[in-house]
């Protein structure tokens, strides 16, 4: 028989390796056993020529008991504790609405504007988003960085979406800076 041809397996092996098969998920079945006792290892298989399977041996924490719930659950987990600048949150004052403004009148407000801020500061961080009425303009919002005694402005204007916010802002200054017009602002 040439070697590039398969060769054909007999009925009669593919039918016991079947069988074989089909009664494995079988095999655990029944009651289960007493807390404390070994799994009886199972009876040796049909010699097929085709390799055994092996189950690992069973302990006794991983025995499960039916009918009875567990005692004790573990403890939840917060999500966002682990990945800081997922949510942004009022910054109770530090910095104010008062020190926001104050970096937009000598760059971008002239000192004769009444403005009040109807959004934040918010902070993400050391990120923080502020939205701005400004009487006779429209709505400004802006986006700094830093302490609050240290506080660098990054953008402010009607789209403050810029290449530095989307790059390295935290997410949630991002989603607020760059999605404000596709969904409902927090607190809004």
């Amino acid at each position: 028989m040439p070697s590039d041809v398969p060769q054909r397996i007999p009925y009669r092996r593919l039918a016991g390796t079947g069988a074989l098969l089909a009664a494995l998920p079988l095999a655990a079945c029944g009651a289960p056993p007493e807390r404390g006792t070994a799994v009886p290892p199972l009876p040796p298989a049909p010699t097929t020529g085709l390799p055994t399977p092996t189950l690992p041996a069973a302990t006794p924490a991983a025995t499960p008991t039916l009918g009875l719930l567990p005692t004790e659950l573990p403890p939840a987990t917060p999500v966002l504790s682990a990945t800081p600048g997922l949510v942004a949150a009022p910054c109770q004052g530090r910095p104010s609405a008062d020190r926001v403004t104050g970096l937009l009148r000598d760059s971008v407000l002239p000192r004769d504007v009444t403005v009040r801020a109807t959004q934040g500061p918010l902070c993400a961080d050391d990120w923080q988003y502020t939205v701005l009425a400004v009487t006779g303009h429209e709505e400004l919002q802006v986006v700094t960085q830093g302490r609050p005694d240290a506080l660098r402005l990054v953008t402010a204007g009607t789209d403050v979406c810029s290449i530095e916010v989307r790059a390295t802002a935290p997410p949630a200054i991002r989603t607020l800076a760059c999605d404000a017009g596709t969904q409902p602002l927090p607190g809004a």
